[in-house]
C-alpha cells in the first residue's frame, strides 16, 4: 500500500517506537493520528510532524472508539494500524515477598494483549468498510511483539506472556480477515534504544549492544518505522512475525 494520502494511527505514538513510525509514515505522506495514553506527549509529536493527536487507553472500549471516530472525522478513514502502545513491568513469579501480584500480571497482559486486540478489533471494523485498493485490499494492521515472546527471561514472565500472546494472535487474524482484504503483522523487537534505555548507566548500555551479534548495537527506532513501511507497502506479507533484533537470543538472565 502506498501510504502517501492514507490515514494511519499510531497506538503509543508519544515516544520510543510510537513517535519514530509516526514520523516516518508522515515523511512518507500518510496523515498521522497519534495516540497516546500521554496526551502532551501525543500532541508534541503531532505538531512536529503535521498530525492529529488522542489520548486513549487502548484497554478501555468505550474510550478508543471514541478517539477513532475524532482520528476519522479529521483524516478519513484508517488504511493502516501500527500497535506500539505497551508497558514492560518486571516482577519474578514467586520473589523475596512472595508471589507476584496478579493484578500486576493481569495488568501487563492487560495493556500489551488485551489492549492490542481491542484496537485491532475497532480498526479492522473500519477498515473492513471502504474501497478495495490493488489485490483487493482494505487495510494493513501491524502489531509488535518483542523478542521476549520466544525467549523470556526471568522476571519477564508477564511480560513474555503478553507478546507472545500477540504472537499468536497474528495468523487467525490475518486469515480471518483475508476475505476482507487487510493484512495483519507483527514486530518482534530485539533491544531497541528507546526511553526505557535512558536511564541505564553507560557500563549497562554498552554490555547489551554487545549482546547483539550484528550490528553490536541497540538497534533504533527508525528501524523498527522502515519495517513498517516496507509491510505496507509488501501486499504479500501477511500472517508473519518478523523479528527485528541484529540475530539476538536473549539469556535467561
Amino acid at each position: 500500500m502506498d501510504m502517501n494520502g492514507q490515514a494511519a494511527i499510531v497506538t503509543g505514538g508519544g515516544s520510543g517506537l510510537g513517535a519514530a513510525t509516526a514520523a516516518a509514515l508522515a515523511a512518507a505522506g500518510a496523515k498521522v493520528a497519534v495516540l497516546d495514553r500521554n496526551g502532551a506527549a501525543a500532541e508534541a509529536v503531532a505538531a512536529r510532524i503535521g498530525g492529529h493527536a488522542g489520548t486513549v487507553d487502548v484497554t478501555d472500549p468505550a474510550g478508543a472508539t471514541a478517539a477513532l471516530a475524532a482520528a476519522e472525522a479529521a483524516l478519513g478513514p484508517p488504511r493502516l494500524l501500527v500497535n506500539c502502545a505497551g508497558i514492560g513491568n518486571a516482577g519474578r513469579i514467586v520473589g523475596r515477598d512472595g508471589p507476584l501480584a496478579l493484578d500486576a500480571f493481569a495488568q501487563v497482559i492487560g495493556v500489551n494483549l488485551i489492549g492490542t486486540f481491542n484496537m485491532l478489533r475497532l480498526v479492522a471494523a473500519r477498515m473492513s468498510t471502504l474501497d478495495p485498493g490493488p489485490d483487493g485490499e482494505r487495510g494493513v494492521i501491524v502489531n509488535t511483539a518483542s523478542v521476549a515472546a520466544y525467549e523470556g527471561q526471568v522476571g519477564q514472565a508477564a511480560y513474555a506472556a503478553s507478546k507472545a500472546g500477540v504472537v499468536g494472535l497474528t495468523l487467525p487474524a490475518a486469515r480471518e480477515f483475508a476475505r476482507i482484504g487487510i493484512r495483519v503483522m507483527t514486530i518482534a523487537p530485539g533491544l531497541i534504544e528507546t526511553p526505557m534505555f535512558n536511564g541505564l548507566p553507560d557500563e549497562v548500555r554498552t554490555g547489551l549492544a554487545a549482546s547483539v551479534p550484528f550490528p553490536a548495537r541497540l538497534g533504533r527506532p527508525e528501524e523498527y518505522a522502515a519495517l513498517v513501511l516496507h509491510i505496507a507497502a509488501n501486499r504479500f506479507l501477511n500472517g508473519e512475525t518478523i523479528r527485528l533484533d541484529g540475530a539476538l537470543r536473549m539469556a535467561p538472565r
